[in-house]
């Protein structure tokens, strides 16, 4: 179902990347003008920041995954190799980060460059090209990519925390009480097994996770200013060009030479070419980091996915991968 208004629904619909993208910066705008309206504050952004981490976006998630068709959905190489080019994508930006980004916004830079807004724009996008297989196999990788994600986040914002070196106990405590992990560990034996929900448990939920966009995207624009997008220029788009034109590109190119094609290839292209998660700004607020930096990444990404991901696209058609 299409939204006529142009917003984002990520949860068991289907919109455009157009419609996406445009609402994803309607939003972002809103945040700045409510900002310098007064109307936002500090202590909305940590409260609604929280409220997306810990409640909304897991139910983002565990919506999704219980909807899945597991059936048309589920494939283990692709699910695997996901998981791995992930992990290979953090290894390169970590790479590219050494000497060249401050120790202390490393692990911001790192998350901004390999972490992609694949449970909002990815799932859209795979939803609007493949209809229901983009959806139920983009709903079963999501449960991948969350895992993958927010370990791996954990563990580069904790090793770069400006305040304290890497502490494996603390670590380990704060990726097992990571609510997005465990709305996933949650959704897995619905999905698994079936297991039915009242409607006006799916509608309430639905209506719950529809928040998570909004909120996210005005915090990140309430806390966006030229001057801090300017001063952190340098790293924020490098991090933007890794994010959404080498990184896209290597692990594309990586799972059409180990033989993903036809829309396996098209799905993973779309969940590699989305742009920085408003997650990794909530999470870098949770976790006291440069949030400045973070919130510029998600807003230069965002701002180049309709020319990368189009532009990706037809580059992969023309050539017949997908």
């Amino acid at each position: 179902m299409n939204r006529e208004d142009g917003a984002c629904e990520p949860v068991g619909t289907v919109c455009t990347d157009a419609g996406c993208h445009s609402a994803c910066v309607r939003y972002g705008v809103s945040g700045v003008v409510l900002k310098r309206l007064g109307w936002v504050d500090g202590a909305f952004i940590n409260t609604a920041s929280a409220l997306v981490f810990k409640a909304t976006l897991p139910t983002l998630i565990f919506m999704s995954l219980i909807q899945a068709d597991l059936s048309v959905a589920l494939n283990v190489s692709l699910l695997v190799f996901f998981a791995l080019a992930t992990v290979g994508q953090l290894l390169l930006s970590w790479l590219w980060a050494w000497r060249r980004v401050p120790y202390a916004d490393r692990g911001v830079y790192i998350q901004g460059a390999f972490r992609g807004n694949c449970g909002i724009v990815g799932l859209a996008l795979a939803a609007a090209m493949y209809g229901n297989y983009g959806l139920s196999a983009g709903g079963v990788l999501l449960g991948v990519v969350i895992l993958t994600y927010n370990i791996l986040s954990v563990v580069v914002l904790t090793a770069f925390h400006p305040d304290k070196r890497l502490s494996w106990r603390p670590l380990l405590i704060s990726i097992a009480k990571n609510p997005l992990i465990l709305s996933v560990v949650l959704a897995i034996p619905f999905a698994a097994f079936a297991v039915p929900l009242p409607d006006w448990v799916l509608a309430s939920g639905e209506y719950f996770a529809s928040l998570t966009l909004p909120l996210a995207l005005i915090c990140i624009g309430a806390t966006l200013s030229v001057t801090s997008l300017r001063q952190g220029s340098q790293a924020a788009l490098g991090a933007s060009l890794l994010k959404m034109l080498v990184l896209p590109i290597v692990s594309t190119l990586a799972a059409w030479l180990i033989g993903f094609s036809g829309r396996e290839l098209g799905l993973l292209f779309l969940f590699f070419a989305s742009p920085t998660a408003a997650a990794s700004f909530v999470m870098v607020k949770a976790l006291g980091g440069n949030t400045a930096l973070a919130a510029n990444i998600v807003a230069i990404t965002t701002l180049m996915a309709s020319l990368t991901i189009t532009l990706g696209v037809f580059v992969l058609r023309l050539i017949g991968w997908i």
